[in-house]
């Protein structure tokens, strides 16, 4: 079960996959539009009502851009969610009556595990990023950093009682929906219990080592890549890459910006300033770019586009951030919201990315300068280059396939 854009579904594609090749029967239950994502997976499905794109590109989804800070934009974030999750709360049940286990991303996790414990099945948390408090840095979804070890630890335990907030309504809403009894438990205690359970993060430990403060059960496994049945690319797209130098991809995917047509201009610039050639995507936010030197695309699959690109530049997603790092490729990160700035903080910090350009206020000679070091300076690719082959080599479904059969057991 998973919530939000497509770097939040596309990752539980590779990972079902390798659970059904394990001998599992694997549903996927995420939102309607990424059906044709899943059914390419080979995995059943069970659509979610909630339009993602159109929650971002709602009144109140466009609001979030006028937070500047991450808290702003965490309690914008709040509102968000309870109204969509309270349109999703049925079919989450409905897809549970039928399962033997559940596997919860974060964003459903809470209201995910109060269904498993009405239904008695077992429940595991599958997260894609770190959402447990630590003292070694600051709640990814507020960007992250280092606040101090006091702080950063509190800052983690403020932003789960945010996240009470979101599923207050819901898990009395499933005990109801299910014949049971209200709960003697608050919703915070409830969510809590909840926390304990199991949980495998797919990430890779070379890019976020397991905080030494977690408790027993939290687990960093490796990635889980995006399935992709069909690794061509478009024969535009590959008579670009063939007819020059390798270029570079700028892409924002599920991030939505107030002003595509501007921002688009930006990145243009910056590319012709920097004289390298461009390959930029469409996205959900509009992006798109005109000349001989660019090529606008819309979705392909990262794996095979990404060996063959000079840098990645991207919103520092937990989808695409990884992507890059697999390829070995460097990246110049402009990160808008949420995990992003955690993201971005962790690839400079690996070496493999110059600097985080924060999209708000973004210029073209910032980012032609960030693209110089970063196509220019052997190490950014040298390092990324080294990384990306010790990635490659994890496995990240093994750990989570370890954990079902102790649960069954």
């Amino acid at each position: 079960m998973t919530a939000g854009s497509r770097g939040d579904v596309a990752p539980f594609t590779g990972l079902g996959h390798g659970l059904a090749r394990a001998g599992h029967e694997v549903t996927l239950v995420t939102h309607g539009c990424f059906e044709p994502l899943v059914a390419g997976a080979g995995l059943a499905f069970h659509p979610l009502p909630v339009d993602p794109r159109a929650e971002l590109e709602s009144s109140r989804g466009r609001g979030l851009h006028r937070s500047a800070t991450g808290a702003g934009k965490m309690l914008r974030a709040v509102g968000l969610a309870r109204a969509a999750l309270a349109r999703m709360t049925d079919e989450l049940v409905a897809a549970a009556e039928h399962s033997d286990v559940l596997l919860l991303s974060g964003s459903l996790g809470p209201v995910g595990h109060a269904i498993a414990e009405a239904l008695d099945v077992p429940s595991l948390g599958a997260h894609l990023q770190p959402l447990s408090p630590t003292r070694e840095f600051a709640p990814p979804l507020l960007g992250g950093g280092h606040w101090g070890a006091a702080v950063n630890r509190l800052a983690g335990h403020g932003v789960n009682l945010a996240v009470e907030r979101v599923f207050s309504s819901a898990v009395p809403t499933v005990r109801d929906r299910l014949g049971l009894p209200a709960s003697r438990l608050g919703t915070g205690r409830r969510i809590r219990a909840g926390l304990r359970r199991p949980v495998q993060h797919g990430f890779s430990p070379l890019v976020v080592p397991r905080p030494r403060d977690w408790r027993r059960g939290l687990e960093v496994c490796g990635y889980w890549w995006p399935y992709d049945r069909d690794t061509r690319l478009p024969p535009d797209l590959t008579a670009f890459l063939d007819a020059g130098p390798p270029p570079v991809f700028v892409g924002l995917g599920s991030a939505t910006v107030p002003d595509p047509e501007g921002l688009s201009g930006t990145i243009a610039r910056a590319l012709r300033r920097a004289g390298l050639r461009g390959v930029v995507q469409r996205g959900w936010g509009g992006l798109s770019a005109q000349g001989e030197d660019m090529l606008t695309i819309d979705e392909v699959p990262h794996s095979v586009l990404f060996p063959r690109v000079a840098a990645v530049v991207h919103h520092a997603g937990a989808g695409t951030t990884a992507a890059g790092l697999r390829a070995g490729v460097p990246a110049v990160p402009l990160p808008v919201q949420f995990d992003e700035g955690f993201w971005a903080g962790r690839l400079v910090s690996l070496g493999v990315a110059p600097c985080a350009l924060p999209l708000r206020g973004l210029t073209a000679e910032a980012l032609a300068a960030a693209l110089t070091r970063a196509t220019r300076h052997a190490p950014y690719r040298e390092r990324a280059e080294a990384l990306g082959a010790r990635i490659r080599g994890e496995d990240g479904v093994a750990p989570v396939l370890r954990t079902l059969a102790a649960l069954a057991g």
